[in-house]
Formats: C-alpha cells, structure tokens, sequence
C-alpha cells in the first residue's frame, strides 16, 4: 500500500516522503497514530505542504546540528517522578517527558518524535536516550530519573 508519511518514522522515512509498505502495517499502525496518509492522486498537495511544514521544523544542516549536539551533551538533565519503595515508577518515562526535561534544565527545544528510549525507563537511577537531530548527527543524553 502507498502512504504519504505525516511525521518521521525511524527506519522506513521522514515526513513527506511517499513510500509502499505492508497493507496491514498501514491500516494498524501508522494510519491511526496519524503517522501516515493514504496516497492518492490528489495527495500530491499534502506532500508538498508537509515538506514546506518540515523544512520550517528542520535541522538544515550538520554544522547546526552538532551545535544543538553540543548543548544537549553539556546539560545535565534531572526528572523527578513519582516511585515505589523499591525504586520502581509508577508507569514510565516517556520521550514526551525526556524532552519537557531537557527543555527545563535549559536545553534547546526539542521535538519529543526526535528522542530515542533504547527501552522503557521503569526505574531510578541514569539512564541513557539518545536525541536524533539530523540523519547522520544524534546526540546522546544522560537523563537522571529520581523520586518525587
């Protein structure tokens, strides 16, 4: 099935981007997280404003990226939540919070799609996301978990 991406998917695209993928992938998963779009003929102007939308949003080139690179590696990022006697949270960390915290520690703002959990944060302790900014630049960032 053919799909025009919405948002940018780690592995198959970046937003604007018409690509064919698994009919069942589509209908499950893309299209009602509204990562995606059906394609169609008249479509073709859905991608040219999600491509002016994306330069607006975008990272243009690897010199600025390895400028926010810098500052997300020089921040020391805290995020204080809600845990268990044993050191367990309740629920998890989500990238949505990763980037709230790193734009309260004094980060640039970033876009909460563009945080990267290796896994589910479920305890305390540091643990280690990383950022990606541009195809070939991702910044790695240690965010320390700890009780509220």
């Amino acid at each position: 099935m053919k799909i025009i991406l919405t948002h940018e998917v780690s592995g198959l695209g970046a937003a604007g981007e018409v690509v064919d993928v698994k009919d069942g992938y589509a209908r499950n998963y893309l299209i009602p997280r509204k990562f995606a779009i059906r394609w169609t003929k008249g479509g073709e102007k859905d991608v040219a404003q999600i491509r002016r939308a994306r330069k607006i949003h975008e990272i243009a080139t690897i010199e600025q990226a390895n400028e926010i690179k810098a500052q997300l590696e020089a921040v020391k990022v805290r995020l204080a939540v809600r845990s268990g006697d044993a050191g367990r949270l309740f629920g998890s960390v989500t990238p949505a919070d990763v980037a709230s915290a790193i734009e309260a520690a004094g980060g640039p703002k970033i876009d909460k799609r563009r945080v990267e959990l290796g896994s589910p944060i479920k305890t305390l302790g540091a643990h280690a996301t990383s950022v990606r900014l541009h195809p070939e630049v991702a910044a790695k960032v240690n965010v320390e978990v700890v009780s509220a």
